[in-house]
Parts: C-alpha cells; sequence; structure tokens
C-alpha cells in the first residue's frame, strides 16, 4: 500500500565527507522548493537527459520487509523504486541493473541520478565523524 509523502518521511540523511562549502540563496531556495514539493507529493526531475528540472515526477512511500521504499512516478508513465539506506548512502536502486548515483548539491537537497534521469530530493547531509 502507498502513502503520499509527508516532508518528514522523505527525509534522507546522508554521511559525507565535506558536502558543498558555502550554499548559496539559489541553492537554499532550491532546497526550499524541492521540501516544498514533496509535502505535495511532487518532486523535481529532469528525465531523458534533460538539462531542465521541472516538478513533474510523484513521489510515495511504502514500507516493507527490507525498509522504506520511495516510488518516484515520471509523467510519462514509468517509475523508479529507491530504497532508503541507512549505512550513509542515502538512497538506493531497490530494482533494476542501473544504480543510483547520490551528490549532494546544498544543505537540504540532493540529486539522484538513475540512467538518464535525475531527480533531487529533500535531505539532511551530515559531516562524516
Amino acid at each position: 500500500m502507498f502513502l503520499r509523502i509527508s516532508s518528514l518521511a522523505l527525509i534522507l540523511t546522508l554521511a559525507a565527507c565535506g558536502g558543498p562549502g558555502g550554499a548559496d540563496s539559489l541553492q537554499e531556495a532550491e532546497a526550499q522548493a524541492a521540501a516544498s514539493g514533496a509535502e505535495d507529493g511532487r518532486i523535481a526531475c529532469a528525465m531523458a537527459g534533460s538539462d531542465s528540472f521541472s516538478e513533474t515526477c510523484s513521489i510515495e512511500q511504502s514500507q516493507g520487509s527490507e525498509g522504506t521504499i520511495l516510488t518516484i512516478r515520471h509523467p510519462d508513465g514509468g517509475f523508479r523504486r529507491l530504497a532508503i539506506a541507512n549505512d550513509g548512502r542515502g538512497v538506493i536502486a531497490a530494482d533494476g541493473a542501473e544504480t543510483a548515483v547520490v551528490s549532494a548539491l546544498a544543505e537540504g537537497l540532493i540529486e539522484v541520478t538513475i540512467g538518464d534521469a535525475r531527480y533531487r530530493l529533500p535531505a539532511t547531509v551530515k559531516a562524516a565523524k
């Protein structure tokens, strides 16, 4: 059973060895927009290698025996499933042969790339100890 994502349920925790240094106001605005969109069940995505992001993807959360699964639905009907990892990686691909690559963009914002699609998700980035 799928549930709409609340802003708190989507917040991911990543361990990073030094995320982005000083996030400027544009990056902070992007992070706030990502969190706001996630509250509405929408996230910014860039499909098929596009350089421009738009809030056209929707996101759902489910609980399974493996933990929390995020399902990102594309405007064309396709989807990706991500598992929230508890080992500092943030998210990993929950199915398929392609690996999820996670990058910290700004405080409160990560970008997840799988194949030719990119997604921006709200996240909490923690420095490694």
